[in-house]
């Protein structure tokens, strides 16, 4: 039997730049922070990433957490 083992954890914010004049369509920009301890939880990582946001100048627009894993036959 597989199993996935969580190796490694990021968070990006994405923020909404407004809109391209070239194209019309919405223009976003990220900013990701790498090493994330894989224990956070969805509500720790949303209180860092809305103190991060009211940093910035740009509003926010989406918090993604992007995970890795290791699959491994046991």
């Amino acid at each position: 039997m597989a199993t996935a083992e969580l190796m490694d954890s990021s968070l990006q914010l994405v923020f909404d730049n407004g809109i391209d004049s070239t194209t019309g369509n919405p223009s976003y920009k990220t900013k990701s922070f790498n090493n994330v301890k894989v224990e956070a939880t969805a509500d720790q990582l949303h209180a860092i990433a809305t103190a991060v946001a009211g940093l910035q100048v740009l509003p926010l627009y989406n918090i993604e957490r992007k995970d890795s894993s290791e699959i491994v036959q046991e």
